[in-house]
């Protein structure tokens, strides 16, 4: 029981570091810059990290940089005040991935203008249903040695869904309960003391005010775990974070320095 609690709990963990640090601060809003060689060990990490529910950072960030842009309007690709649960609004959010990822949609130029990582190769790679089932065959294979019974088996759909399951719970949660340190002209809502739990990423109302500050906690009693690493991920020198700029409703500030332009593939 022991393995399966640490092996649960730490894949929660990484994979959700690695969609809040790498997906959310980096894809999407640049909150700090990196070399080359650094941004493709964490796109690495990333796909290793989310397995077979891995999300393409392009794809992801354009979602997201929609997301600020129309929050909480009818074109937010995730807004639950739009949907009657939480499946649904997965579901509308997985074909509008879909789309972007694959370029059956066609996305506006305003969401790519500025810099998106980007591995086609590993993209390619992570995305190949075979890659997909293997990760699924690697948790199963570990809960048959390890679970003490068959009904720990049932913990198995959130490893298989790791990165959309954590995204649902905080686009969903994050904008339905709690409260509102600011008021953005949207429902983005923080909530504590699950914003901890969730590195940081339930203090939407918080994030949505201040779209390119890294630390998303506000008030004297709201702490970011995510943010306390970059700090000392910062002061290794292994990325910059950047000044913290004024704070704005959407999510790209006009004017924000862009990181060094890096392709990898």
């Amino acid at each position: 029981m022991i393995a399966i609690l640490i092996f649960f709990f730490g894949h929660w963990f990484v994979s959700l570091f690695f969609h809040t640090f790498f997906l959310h601060r980096y894809a999407s809003h640049q909150m700090y810059t990196t070399g080359g060689k650094r941004e493709k060990l964490f796109y690495f990490l990333t796909w290793f990290a989310q397995g077979s529910s891995y999300l393409v950072p392009r794809a992801y960030a354009v979602m997201h940089r929609m997301h600020h842009s129309y929050s909480d309007t009818e074109k937010d690709p995730h807004s639950p005040h739009f949907f009657k649960d939480v499946w649904q609004m997965m579901w509308h959010t997985r074909n509008m991935y879909d789309g972007y990822r694959t370029g059956k949609l066609e996305i506006d130029p305003q969401f790519t203008k500025d810099y998106l990582p980007v591995w086609d190769r590993l993209d390619r790679f992570g995305d190949l249903m075979i890659v997909r089932v293997t990760f699924m065959l690697a948790y199963i294979a570990f809960y048959w040695f390890f679970a003490p019974n068959f009904w720990w088996f049932l913990l198995l759909p959130i490893h298989f869904l790791m990165g959309p399951v954590q995204g649902a719970i905080v686009n969903w949660c994050g904008h339905k309960y709690g409260y509102q340190n600011f008021h953005n002209g949207d429902h983005s809502r923080n909530t504590s003391p699950w914003g901890i739990l969730l590195l940081g990423e339930l203090f939407q109302n918080n994030h949505h005010r201040y779209g390119t500050n890294p630390n998303f906690a506000k008030k004297w009693f709201e702490f970011d775990p995510t943010f306390v690493v970059m700090r000392m991920m910062h002061w290794m020198r292994i990325i910059r974070i950047k000044p913290q700029l004024q704070p704005v409703a959407g999510g790209l500030q006009k004017g924000a320095v862009r990181p060094r332009k890096v392709r990898v593939g």
